[in-house]
């Protein structure tokens, strides 16, 4: 029987030739390149139209060459390991699948822009994480401990959901211009990082965090590019949640 589902598809079903162009570097050089030198390479994998990008760079890996550097962890859009760029775009490997790219055109995959590059497309993501732990992304509550949890409203809840949903992947922050030419620049995501806490009822170093972000560093770099949403594989409103920092250090207001 042959299968009709476009997410299950036979075993017998043709399969799509996907030219995949990758971008290179090998901190300890090559035959053909020396140490550090970008590239390009590329290789042609028998790919299903419901397979992911992340399963043709296994398969480049596992079939072609076991060189290929790239992390990847859940393959479930968990734990935001694969972010990189797909045909020009930040975006996890294993949310991106085959059928929604133009297959007629090699598929072009770099690493995140805006952190140095250790090899292939895995980046150091310390200067990334360094910017998160200076906004503290830890509850500070006031007072004695309670004998019981916190409570919250729902209302009190919803003021901060959208940004609890952060899954630090870098795919935000890699996508921001500024952060790109401004090595001082926080980011978005230890903003949205911040805001998390900012706007939680339970938290007391609202003004903190906010000094912190008020410094020539922080969220008055934000260009209100929109880059960081469209990037964002959770779906946070990234630069509305700027804007709410931005307007809590206007108005006085958390």
């Amino acid at each position: 029987m042959t299968a009709t589902s476009d997410t299950a598809p036979s075993s017998d079903a043709p399969p799509l030739r996907v030219r995949l162009k990758i971008q290179r570097v090998n901190p300890e050089g090559t035959p053909e390149h020396a140490p550090g030198e970008e590239y390009w390479d590329e290789f042609t994998v028998d790919m299903h139209a419901t397979d992911r990008v992340l399963d043709a760079l296994h398969k480049v890996k596992w079939e072609h060459d076991g060189s290929l550097a790239f992390r990847r962890s859940c393959a479930h859009g968990v734990c935001g390991s694969d972010a990189m760029r797909i045909n020009g775009k930040n975006r996890l490997a294993c949310k991106v699948l085959l059928k929604d790219l133009n297959l007629a055109q090699p598929v072009t995959v770099e690493p995140i822009k805006g952190l140095p590059v250790e090899k292939d497309l895995i980046v150091d993501m310390e200067p990334f994480f360094a910017s998160y732990r200076e906004i503290m992304p830890f509850l500070m509550p006031a007072g004695e401990t309670p004998e019981r949890e916190r409570l919250q409203t729902p209302e009190e809840r919803a003021r901060y959901e959208d940004t609890t949903k952060c899954i630090l992947c870098a795919a935000c922050t890699s996508s921001c211009p500024v952060f790109w030419t401004d090595g001082q620049f926080f980011g978005p995501q230890a903003i949205i990082g911040a805001h998390r806490f900012i706007f939680d009822s339970r938290d007391s170093g609202e003004w903190d965090r906010l000094e912190i972000l008020n410094d020539r560093a922080g969220v008055w770099k934000c260009r209100t590019v929109f880059n960081c949403t469209d990037a964002c594989p959770r779906g946070i409103q990234v630069t509305e949640a700027i804007s709410e920092v931005k307007k809590a250090l206007t108005t006085g207001n958390v």
